[in-house]
């Protein structure tokens, strides 16, 4: 099982390849479609803000091939954000790959913005197979002064000022707010259940 790393420029690409080695999971640093011909998922990682991150995608032809993508993909943190349709920051159209709007977090009197810092997890779904063995209190590390409010595509949810989604799937597209391999075992888990879960 092979893993295609996106390569946006705009992300976490180090902290990423890291925790894949970790679990010495094999993968490849894909800039374009092309490089990731032959690997069995996709991981869309992302530091930053949306408008550059969805240029660099459509400049490299990812915007595009991941309309139309079958395989299993995981956007983390950014990269979970880019999976919906639109976002607050940089008024900017996503991919689209799942219903719904970013939004800048108002965390009120929760903590500063953005949100830096461990979180626990709630609403956790069952039978989402991401979170298998994770339970609800587990905690995990979020980087972020955007969000997509909980709705119909959360998988789990955190608190901070409002129930943010933590983790979304709509079919074979899934992310997460926050950031897994950052995570500890927690983090560890998830990705593990990526890389070895049924297509």
């Amino acid at each position: 099982m092979t893993v295609a790393i996106i390569d946006t420029a705009t992300a976490n690409i180090a902290s990423v390849r890291f925790a894949l080695e970790r679990l010495d999971a094999d993968y490849a640093l894909a800039r374009d479609p092309d490089e990731a011909a032959d690997c069995d998922r996709l991981i869309l990682p992302g530091v930053g803000a949306a408008g550059p991150a969805m240029r660099t995608l459509a400049a490299r032809g990812w915007a595009e091939a991941l309309q139309g993508e079958a395989r299993p993909v995981l956007g983390l943190c950014l990269g979970m954000q880019l999976l919906f349709a639109q976002s607050e920051e940089s008024h900017c159209d996503l991919l689209g790959l799942i219903p719904g709007r970013v939004m800048r977090l108002d965390p009120g009197a929760a903590g500063p913005w953005p949100h830096m810092g461990w979180n626990s997890l709630a609403d956790i779904e069952p039978d989402e197979p991401l979170l298998a063995g994770v339970a609800t209190g587990d905690r995990v590390y979020f980087v972020h002064g955007f969000h997509v409010p909980a709705g119909p595509y959360a998988r789990a949810t955190t608190e901070y000022g409002a129930a943010i989604t933590a983790v979304a799937r709509k079919d074979n597209v899934a992310g997460c707010q926050f950031h897994p391999e950052r995570s500890g075992a927690v983090g560890a888990r998830i990705l593990r259940n990526f890389i070895e879960a049924s297509a």
